[in-house]
């Protein structure tokens, strides 16, 4: 057993399920976005955690222990994405990464967002020429020390 396979059960008792990930993650009782980046591989879970996303998702103690082992992360299979959805986003930080960088400079000096004191809030805004995607990321400002 491996954490993608145990990924892959996950995802395959969500389809046959039926599950919505908002679902999974008010029984966890955490956000939707950090339990789903825990589901598919992103995140380690402690003990109770991992316990509720097993019941869930029938696994096995041992499926469990990887649950909870500190997974490599923004592990994606290829270094540009080939999944449509996700290139989407490979492709706004190529044409506004440059612009990120510039603007959080700007206005807070020479360092990074953290995508470890992270958070992630995505929600559907309605509108009339088509729904859009709505995703708030907040992440703590970390200035680079001398010494």
């Amino acid at each position: 057993m491996s954490r993608l396979e145990v990924t892959e059960k996950i995802i395959a008792t969500k389809v046959a399920k039926g599950l919505k990930w908002a679902e999974v993650a008010e029984k966890v009782g955490l956000s939707k976005e950090w339990v789903t980046a825990a589901c598919l591989g992103q995140m380690a879970l402690d003990k109770k955690q991992a316990d509720v996303i097993g019941k869930i998702f029938g696994l096995t103690a041992e499926d469990k222990k990887w649950l909870m082992a500190v997974p490599y992360k923004g592990s994606l299979p290829t270094s540009v994405p080939t999944d449509p959805l996700i290139y989407r986003f490979y492709e706004l930080i190529n044409v506004y990464g440059t612009t990120f960088k510039e603007l959080i400079h700007e206005e807070f000096g020479d360092g990074i967002m953290s995508a470890i004191d992270f958070k992630m809030d995505l929600q559907r805004e309605p509108d009339p020429k088509g729904d859009r995607v709505h995703i708030v990321m907040s992440g703590k400002f970390l200035p680079y020390k001398t010494y």
